[in-house]
């Protein structure tokens, strides 16, 4: 088997497999320190409502303890924390029969002008808002979580040309959604 992990990975990993109940509990603990934050950001941008995206992380870190021994290395532990996270955001979502306004977390803190931020963050919650789930997600992955295109590529299970496709199209969408 062909492994993708690196030697913090494999540690990690190892000491979730731990026989004592203390080094599993701790390397637990560290896995969802680690990740959480990352989940949670992913979350709200593809959910936006924190409410709703912390139910998702929770979910996300549950089936993640619950998998753990069953994961075999064949991505990097944050690629597959990552396709977790997604699947259960997209599970919320699907789930909620309403629309709701994105929280102002979408976007970035005040800076300069308080009106001016404030008007800038809910026209750009608004237009990421009317972006498609596909295209929220493949702009979160990249431009806010930071993924390299072959990483979203293993996130999502497609090619890393589809990757590059679905960006250049999330942008050019966004651009329109923000034009006057």
């Amino acid at each position: 088997m062909a492994t993708s992990l690196d030697a913090d990975d494999e540690a990690l990993l190892s000491a979730t497999r731990s026989k004592s109940t203390a080094e599993r509990a701790a390397a637990q603990r560290r896995v969802f320190e680690l990740f959480r934050e990352r989940v949670l950001a992913l979350c709200i941008h593809i959910l936006g409502v924190r409410d709703d995206a912390h139910d998702a992380v929770q979910d996300t870190f549950i089936s993640v303890f619950r998998g753990l021994d069953g994961f075999r290395g064949e991505a990097r532990l944050s690629t597959w924390i990552y396709q977790i996270a997604l699947r259960e955001a997209l599970r919320h979502k699907a789930r909620r029969r309403t629309s709701e306004p994105l929280d102002d977390a979408m976007v970035a803190p005040d800076q300069g002008d308080p009106a001016l931020r404030r008007e800038q963050r809910e026209r750009l919650a608004r237009a990421l808002d009317r972006l498609s789930a596909e295209h929220r997600t493949v702009l979160s992955l990249f431009a806010l979580e930071g993924l390299s295109h072959r990483e979203i590529a293993d996130v999502l299970g497609v090619p890393e040309g589809t990757i590059w496709s679905r960006v250049h199209a999330a942008r050019k969408r966004l651009a329109i959604e923000l034009s006057p």
